[in-house]
């Protein structure tokens, strides 16, 4: 824990007493989303200390150019930047004549800041004394709306306390924005026009190279106390900003509050030239319910997400807290309304990684977007790389391999490779693994086998194509190796069998056959269909059955664990145990070349392989690998603790389990990498659901049935969750004495609990 300002509260983060060290981190905790679009939680007013400004459009990218120090054949020409998109929160402040500027002002009370998880608003307050010795009081809410979700709403509200005062709103957008996050600097906008009528303005823009046109609009009204003010504002408009300003005369202790409604209409969604007029419908839609009537909606909304996602935890406020933040993250950043997106690790909280999709979608978001949405949303997420199939093609020829062999790429937008590390980009290969191995966990949960035939299929045939011909064969170990490779733990590159790969890819090989012979069997025209497309052939199949039959694995009969690559056993085995912690983390206080001559491991490597493929092996191997592998664990992803908790809880190690709970759960909001001021870590967040629906729970699926093994940590009292499964909903309430399922369904379901079938009817309460 390297933070520990964020107040314990089952619903809401708050954070009280304003301190400027915490802006930045706060900015990122207390962001905001819909699906659509989200924000930084920066302030309305202006700022004059350290920020860091973001506001951002699902779907929108720009291609920056790779900057390296040395061109290597193959390297991806950009990389994909999430980009800052024009400001619709800004409001200038002016109080007799002063601006409201928080880092100027001689004195800041009773700050408080507050992000209602359970409603979906952001809010804050404080008292501040102005240079001239001018005192206000000053709160703000803000959402961006589900209901309609091109657009937000603020409510900012100031009381002079001590005197009269001559407030000033000015409400503004602002093209001229840049982003932290940068390799040559580029020009990211263009501006086509900036336009107003009456109260109403607009800033048309489109990006650099990639031309998403966006229309920014705003539309903003006044009240003092509860009369509006009908003035005509003072417009005032440059190259790239636009502002209306309103001018009120208040006494103290009356309050003066400017309702401004704003946000985004895109192409996407809408024919370029006709962003204006769809902005205009919005903004009337909007107005026309007003504030109050679209936060109602919005609390509406957000009741009937949580009213499947929720997780409950009693005994526990902070255990509480962070579920629940880790789920209304997941949901503010994907929703699965729009099959053209995906789940970025920094959602619209930040800029790093680039905002694109990375094989987290598939091995950590897939599960809990399929217990806690209905079944399309889950199938939209592969559909999302079956449309992306040929770039991965392409992706694989440019590097030289043919056939229609396919590598998905580690970073992409547009299903193009666009990550600018060598070592991720050639050599993190097994991200293929995680696309194939969401078809099987899609379907093993969903029972919808009927994307495999339609589109899954060729996406395996891709992928088993990929490692028939990256595997070579050893004429000294008499079988085929996978060499110049970086596993899951980053802190190896350019090894040789990593044992994750290798069992990856021989499983990837496994599953492919198996389904083409199922295929085969049961729907013809699909089979002829497909074949006729990959020209896939008998002689290629034997090929494939070659490798995968005859894959090297590194073992250690000392150790009696399958070896996480060649060299691991040459390295210096010092336990993290016996690492001084004013070393850690390791990735911000050593050089590279130590960390890739040291034996730790910055997340699951190959225990990431004993939990995709858990069935393969026996509790003690699995035992054994985790006794072996997990004290040179450093936990240095955000993906790593949720797999180590999961498997604690399978081995019956409750208390570490909740360490690694609390740990992924509160990753963030007590800032364990000291890094959440760059964004939060969104796609780990599914772990913490996985860490205690499959861990604490143990749900997994076993032959068609869902099966638990539910415990408790000692420090809970109870815990219970909800799944959508196969169109039935099942509540699972878990206490330290007994379990309890309750089914909303309409047809009674079997389950397994403890290996014990048990028949849970229709709205019926059942204790095991």
């Amino acid at each position: 824990m390297n933070q520990n300002y964020i107040i314990p509260n089952e619903w809401s983060i708050v954070e009280e007493g304003f301190d400027t060290s915490r802006v930045k981190s706060s900015e990122s905790l207390f962001s905001i989303g819909n699906g659509a679009m989200g924000q930084r939680a920066n302030f309305e007013e202006d700022y004059s200390g350290a920020t860091f400004q973001g506001s951002y459009i699902a779907g929108v990218y720009y291609p920056d150019k790779t900057r390296v120090g040395w061109w290597k054949n193959g390297y991806p020409e950009y990389f994909a930047k999430v980009l800052n998109a024009p400001n619709w929160i800004g409001i200038h402040i002016s109080i007799n004549g002063e601006m409201l500027d928080l880092a100027t002002c001689k004195q800041v009370t009773d700050f408080r800041r507050e992000l209602n998880m359970k409603e979906g608003w952001l809010s804050r307050s404080f008292q501040a004394t102005l240079p001239t010795g001018m005192e206000v009081k000053v709160s703000s809410k803000r959402f961006l709306s589900l209901h309609l979700d091109e657009i937000g709403a603020i409510e900012y509200s100031v009381i002079p306390l001590n005197q009269s005062a001559t407030i000033e709103f000015s409400p503004y957008i602002d093209a001229g924005i840049t982003n932290e996050d940068s390799n040559w600097d580029d020009k990211f906008w263009e501006i086509v026009s900036i336009s107003s009528e009456e109260q109403q303005a607009f800033i048309h823009t489109h990006t650099m190279k990639t031309a998403f046109h966006v229309c920014t609009f705003m539309e903003s009204k006044v009240y003092v106390d509860s009369h509006k003010n009908d003035q005509i504002p003072v417009k005032n408009s440059s190259d790239n900003k636009i502002s209306f300003t309103y001018k009120v005369q208040v006494e103290p202790n009356q309050k003066a509050t400017l309702y401004k409604f704003a946000g985004y209409t895109v192409d996407r969604n809408h024919d370029r030239n006709n962003l204006i007029p769809a902005a205009k419908s919005v903004l009337e839609q909007a107005t026309n319910f007003g504030f109050e009537d679209l936060l109602t909606l919005q609390k509406q909304s957000w009741a009937k997400i949580w009213d499947t996602a929720d997780i409950t935890i009693s005994g526990d406020v902070k255990a509480q807290q962070g579920i629940r933040f880790n789920i209304f993250q997941l949901n503010q950043t994907y929703l699965g309304t729009d099959a053209r997106l995906n789940i970025g690790p920094k959602g619209f909280t930040g800029e790093k990684y680039g905002g694109s999709t990375y094989w987290d979608t598939e091995a950590y978001c897939l599960p809990f977007y399929m217990a806690t949405k209905e079944q399309n949303v889950a199938r939209n997420l592969l559909e999302y790389r079956y449309h992306h199939l040929e770039r991965a093609i392409e992706n694989a020829e440019k590097l030289g391999f043919s056939g229609g062999a396919a590598l998905y790429p580690m970073v992409t937008m547009n299903g193009e490779e666009c990550h600018n590390e060598w070592e991720i980009t050639f050599q993190e290969i097994h991200r293929n693994a995680a696309i194939a191995f969401a078809v099987f966990n899609y379907y093993r949960y969903t029972g919808d086998y009927s994307y495999i035939p339609e589109k899954g299929l060729e996406v395996l045939i891709g992928i088993a194509r990929f490692w028939q011909q990256r595997a070579s064969y050893s004429a000294q170990k008499k079988q085929y190796v996978i060499l110049g490779v970086t596993g899951p733990n980053e802190y190896e590159n350019n090894i040789n069998n990593n044992w994750y790969t290798n069992y990856a890819a021989k499983w990837c090989i496994e599953y492919a056959l198996e389904n083409l012979s199922k295929v085969a069997q049961e729907y013809s025209s699909d089979y002829e269909r497909i074949i006729k497309k990959t020209q896939l052939t008998n002689t290629e199949l034997a090929k494939w059955k070659e490798v995968a039959e005859n894959m090297y694995y590194p073992y250690s009969e000392e150790h009696n664990v399958y070896l996480q690559q060649d060299g691991f056993l040459d390295k210096e085995l010092i336990t993290v145990a016996n690492l001084d912690k004013a070393h850690r983390p390791i990735n911000q206080k050593w050089s590279w070349d130590r960390i890739l001559r040291s034996p730790y491991i910055k997340q699951a490597d190959t225990l990431q392989g004993f939990y995709f493929f858990e069935d393969d092996f026996t509790l003690e191997e699995l035992e054994r690998h985790f006794d072996f592998y997990e004290p040179y664990t450093v936990h240095e992803s955000s993906l790593s603790p949720c797999v180590h908790s999961i498997q604690a809880a399978k081995l019956g190690r409750m208390d570490q389990a909740y360490t690694f709970y609390l740990r992924t759960s509160r990753l963030d909001l007590d800032d364990y990498n000291k890094e959440v001021e760059e964004g939060l870590h969104i796609t780990s967040m599914a772990g913490t659901w996985m860490s205690i629906v499959e861990g604490f729970g143990g749900m997994r699926v076993k032959n068609n049935v869902l099966s638990f093994s539910p415990q408790i940590p000692k420090q809970w009292k109870a815990y219970s969750f909800k799944v959508n499964f196969r169109g039935q909903t099942l509540k699972v309430s878990v206490y330290q004495d007994d379990a309890q399922f309750e089914l909303e369904g309409s047809k009674e379901l079997e389950i397994l609990v403890n290996n014990k079938t048990i028949i849970v009817p229709p709205n019926n309460l059942i204790t095991v």
